[in-house]
């Protein structure tokens, strides 16, 4: 029998440690929401690949139409001067797609790219309006938006920056609006989503607004514990950004094309952005593909600006035919099988199934948009430590008894695919319970 695991140390893989690596799992096919090794074991993926496998796993109409473009026209150039059918039906197809206003698609091969994108095409903006002192980027704690020298040092998770200093400059981290354990001050009266809107309106201000580019967020954050927003948040964010001239770039990369419920997760608070990332479900992980929307007005500067301030941004992979290809395809089936309704009703069904488990005394908080929830571990309910320890433990023994979830921190973050149904969603409730109760706590109360 082939040692696959053996073979596989040739390969560098992506946040390595040997420890993390030492038994890792060998997948030989998906199918739906199951995932089989090639050791015989079938594992439900309760984190959709990596947040994005929306439409679930062998899906034959994508691999056709990959098949059928990829013998036409696999790939050219995009850049200026050059295009193909696939980029232009897919962007044609986006305009306006998610938020009234974004009419025009920088395309990508994946989250970090198109934050990337993001960053430059704010200090290009600001440039063309004769502002050039306007290029820092306000983040969230917590957040993650990516693993290039930038977007590293946008995120606001210290461990992805440790290895990679020193830091790139020009960006700048304020509280997240977690409801649940908000790190920031809050003022007598004041909600979480007022408290870390201000701390906001604090940062600009103590930078100065003329330094300011944009402000970057998630809309659930992901990778920073499944955070869900209070419902004031974003409005007074939106409020804020228009007060002092700051863009708003909103990180869709985990939450975009139905996975909250809505196509696209600002839908839920009525904002929209001056520029959208976007990535992973666009194909539902088929192939690479990210890509970055931009205002009418922010497209503007770029069709008036002389030869001398081109936008001179781009990558080989840009508008890669095959990649949108089955872009298009993809968002046709996630439209005809309603997708976000699907994540709206089997969201609701999850998150009541993972509140039950709250009677677990290191079970803390159980939270989620659609279908995207998180449960966060504690040592303690009433002081609220994490426990990061016993999330891992947790998880080893879920992944034991065939469930895939992804410890977060403390946090023990689900994003199964949206095509997943009842009883499999009442299976991964199911399953964790069973690790929990493996684990050999008492059960509180």
């Amino acid at each position: 029998m082939t040692n696959w695991v053996e073979k596989d140390k040739k390969q560098l893989h992506p946040v390595y440690h040997p420890k993390s690596h030492a038994n890792p799992l060998v997948i030989e096919r998906g199918e739906g929401v199951w995932l089989y090794t090639a050791d015989g074991q079938k594992i439900l993926d309760g984190m959709a690949g990596l947040w994005n496998v929306n439409a679930g796993y062998g899906r034959e109409e994508l691999a056709k139409v990959a098949y059928d473009q990829m013998k036409q026209l696999a790939f050219t150039s995009n850049f200026s001067g050059m295009t193909n059918l696939p980029s232009i039906q897919l962007a044609e197809k986006l305009s306006g797609f998610a938020y009234e206003g974004l009419n025009t698609t920088f395309f990508t091969s994946g989250g970090s790219e198109s934050n990337d994108s993001a960053f430059k095409t704010a200090r290009y903006y600001w440039k063309r309006k004769g502002k050039p002192t306007k290029y820092k980027v306000i983040a969230r704690k917590g957040s993650y938006h990516g693993v290039t020298l930038a977007a590293t040092f946008a995120t606001g998770l210290e461990k992805y920056q440790t290895m990679f200093g020193p830091s790139v400059g020009g960006f700048v981290h304020i509280p997240a609006p977690n409801p649940y354990r908000y790190e920031g001050d809050i003022k007598p009266g004041e909600t979480i989503g007022q408290a870390a809107a201000r701390a906001l309106e604090e940062a600009i201000l103590r930078e100065d607004a003329d330094t300011i580019a944009a402000f970057i967020a998630e809309p659930v954050m992901g990778v920073g514990g499944v955070i869900v927003p209070p419902d004031d948040y974003f409005p007074l964010v939106r409020a804020i950004c228009d007060k002092y001239e700051v863009l708003f770039i909103a990180d869709e990369v985990i939450t975009g094309f139905g996975r909250t419920g809505e196509w696209f997760a600002l839908k839920h608070w009525n904002v929209k952005p001056d520029i959208l990332s976007f990535a992973k479900a666009i194909t539902s992980g088929y192939a690479q593909l990210g890509g970055m929307q931009i205002s009418d007005e922010i497209r503007e500067t770029m069709e008036s600006a002389p030869e001398s301030e081109a936008y001179m941004h781009g990558y080989t992979y840009s508008g890669h035919a095959m990649a949108c290809a089955v872009g298009l395809k993809n968002l046709e089936l996630m439209e005809k099988d309603n997708y976000p309704t699907r994540a709206k009703e089997l969201g609701k069904r999850l998150l009541e199934g993972l509140n039950t488990l709250s009677e677990f005394a290191f079970v803390g908080d159980v939270r989620g948009l659609g279908l995207v929830c998180g449960v966060e571990i504690v040592s303690n309910k009433e002081t609220k430590v994490a426990d990061a320890a016993m999330a891992m433990k947790i998880f080893k023994a879920a992944q034991e008894r065939g469930l895939r979830t992804r410890p977060v921190g403390n946090v023990l973050a689900f994003a199964p695919p949206l095509s997943i149904n009842e009883e499999e969603v009442d299976e991964i409730v199911k399953r964790l319970g069973a690790a929990m109760d493996g684990i050999g706590w008492k059960v509180s109360g």
